[in-house]
């Protein structure tokens, strides 16, 4: 108990248990999710083709790809990354629909409701066997489908 004593001060002092200090940061960014991949060209051009990503950097050896607010990015190697999921998410069920038709060869099963997560979804696999979902959310989200069209 008195080492708690003593160590809160110091942490206040120190500003890391300071009130606040731990949801501010002044610093604003982005992010990027890579994946190792040992076929880049039929990454990049499933996701560009057939999902609809755009290219948003070519560094040769890697790609970097936008899809509304999802950065992703495919990097040559040795070996490819499979462990992920890659969700992509839309506004009404009748565009995962959509997509399903389009994804209809390369998909686990048939788009369905998940009551858990109150979503409509599905499962399908990319040219590498990387999971990929399409889903739209079945309760109210924020969200502006607006700003990524």
């Amino acid at each position: 108990m008195r080492l708690i004593i003593i160590f809160l001060p110091l942490a206040f002092m120190f500003g890391s248990l300071s009130p606040g200090s731990q949801t501010e940061n002044p610093i604003k960014g982005s992010g990027i999710i890579f994946f190792s991949t040992q076929k880049l060209e039929a990454m990049k051009n499933f996701y560009i083709e057939r999902i609809g990503c755009e290219l948003w950097i070519d560094q040769d050896a890697c790609v970097l790809l936008k899809y509304g607010n999802l950065l992703v990015g495919f990097c040559e190697s040795q070996k490819a990354d499979l462990g992920a999921l890659i969700t992509f998410f839309y506004e009404k069920k009748e565009d995962v629909d959509r997509m399903y038709e389009k994804f209809r060869s390369v998909s686990v099963a048939p788009p369905k409701e998940n009551e858990k997560y109150r979503i409509y979804h599905f499962y399908a696999k990319d040219p590498e066997g990387r999971s990929i979902e399409f889903q739209t959310f079945l309760h109210p989200i924020e969200w502006n489908f607006n700003a990524y069209r």
